[in-house]
């Protein structure tokens, strides 16, 4: 099949292309045609999801404490969790604070005093609607433990958990009063209906900021682990560490882990952001990976996709491509999905309005396709130009996605081998500058195989069954 499409004319692939929506504006048209091969019996990691967070008072933001309507909030709400039109996220990253335990009850072996207000800055509303539209992950993560149990004595500018080596305090040893906090505070969701799943005990422990945040070293977070661990997972919630500041930062981390059989066994995911270093190759863990937090550096709210600011949408699909392809992980949480003023996040909320970045589009051609359960299988290409990646779902779908960075067209060839699928149809579905998760007139697949073609500077993905 592949040799007969090659023998196409040039004006009938032209006819094929231009019908297709494909021809790529702003260039000559001209095209050379490469191949590249799905294989099918070739797997490498699961699958979780996609995601954001709404944290320090977005969530309540999107809810309309600043006026955001109902309609507008179901307009935002669909475009970030949507199957059918928007990006079908499916991970919910909560931020834990010191909310449900203020003030020290008096000390680590006192009877805590836990308070709820069943609001949680808007984020108990927000996994409610995330879990109406399908949901089912919800990771809670700290930034801090609460002051008092601190080195520092505040939630803010570092400090290490009193009781950890090298943190002694005068109050005493706070490490099992922390873990059991952090428990409770995924108890309180449970109360409202929302299953947390994933629980986290630090966020950027090598960074100080000024808003909450805590250091931890990595010996540190090894030995929080065997403390946290065994309280977490009887309460049946999976560890994740340690949402390092950058990926190359959290190899330190994933590497003490993995150097200690107890912490090891513990951790169910290893978890880093990509702000002081991207991904450039996989955790150092046999454990599954999530990319947990990135939004690029940008000062001014941006909908582009493709300017070379740095944080347009080519620049974040392409941050996506890295981190499924080179760094192996099966989760994507990106930050914000919808915020306020000059924000990277995907939407941009004020008042009563909003706006649409093409980030949300770079993200939702994977997201929306690649579901939960599914497995990415090989995808080469000669061309290097091609930014390419294939995954199996458990509905038996092949999902395709392409990451054009040329300045021309390609035609690609794809064989599909060892998946099962010799007939049917690949449905493209289209961003660029002038598209925005636009499906494309269906391509038909047989003998295995496929022809399509990808605009300049465009990504494409192709759901084939």
């Amino acid at each position: 099949m592949i040799r007969t499409l090659r023998k196409c004319t040039v004006m009938s692939l032209a006819v094929l292309m231009t019908a297709a929506g494909f021809t790529a504006a702003g260039t000559s048209g001209a095209w050379a045609a490469t191949s590249a091969t799905i294989n099918g019996s070739t797997t490498y990691q699961p699958i979780d999801g996609f995601g954001f967070s709404e944290h320090f008072g977005r969530a309540a933001v999107m809810n309309g404490s600043q006026g955001l309507s109902a309609q507008r909030q179901k307009e935002i709400l669909d475009l970030l969790l949507n199957r059918s039109t928007g990006a079908g996220l499916s991970i919910l990253r909560l931020g834990i604070d010191s909310g449900i335990q203020p003030t020290s009850p008096g000390g680590p072996n006192a009877t805590p005093r836990y308070v709820w207000d069943g609001v949680d800055k808007g984020q108990v509303w927000l996994a409610k609607q995330a879990r109406a539209y399908g949901v089912s992950r919800f990771y809670a993560d700290a930034w801090t433990a609460p002051g008092y149990m601190k080195t520092n004595g505040t939630n803010a500018n570092g400090g290490t958990l009193c009781g950890l080596s090298g943190a002694t305090c005068a109050s005493g040893d706070w490490r099992t009063p922390y873990a059991n906090f952090l428990v409770q505070y995924a108890r309180f969701y449970a109360q409202e209906g929302v299953g947390v799943t994933d629980l986290g005990f630090t966020n950027e422990p090598d960074w100080t900021a000024t808003y909450d945040s805590m250091r931890l070293t990595p010996a540190q977070a090894v030995e929080f682990t065997k403390v946290f661990g065994p309280i977490a997972n009887a309460a049946g919630y999976k560890v994740a560490c340690c949402d390092s500041l950058g990926w190359n930062q959290q190899k330190n981390y994933s590497s003490a882990i993995e150097a200690d059989a107890t912490a090891r066994a513990l951790v169910t995911t290893h978890t880093g952001h990509t702000y002081a270093s991207a991904v450039t190759g996989p955790l150092p863990t046999q454990k599954r990976s999530w990319m947990s937090e990135w939004s690029p550096d940008g000062t001014t709210w941006n909908e582009n996709w493709d300017d070379g600011s740095g944080y347009d949408g080519f620049t974040v699909a392409s941050a996506v491509h890295d981190a499924l392809t080179l760094g192996n992980t099966s989760g994507y949480v990106y930050w914000y999905g919808a915020s306020t003023g000059a924000t990277r996040g995907l939407i941009q909320m004020e008042g009563d309005s909003y706006r649409v970045s093409k980030r949300l589009w770079a993200i939702a051609n994977y997201s929306r396709f690649i579901r939960p359960g599914a497995t990415r299988v090989a995808a080469t290409t000669p061309d290097t130009n091609l930014r390419l990646s294939a995954f199996r779902n458990t509905d038996g779908t092949l999902t395709v996605v392409v990451l054009n960075a040329s300045s021309g067209a390609q035609q690609v060839s794809y064989s599909l081998q060892n998946t099962g699928i010799t007939t049917g149809t690949a449905t493209p579905y289209l961003t660029n500058g002038s598209n925005s998760m636009a499906q494309q007139p269906a391509v038909t697949v047989g003998g295995g195989s496929l022809a399509a073609t990808v605009p300049a500077r465009s990504l494409v993905t192709y759901t084939i069954k």
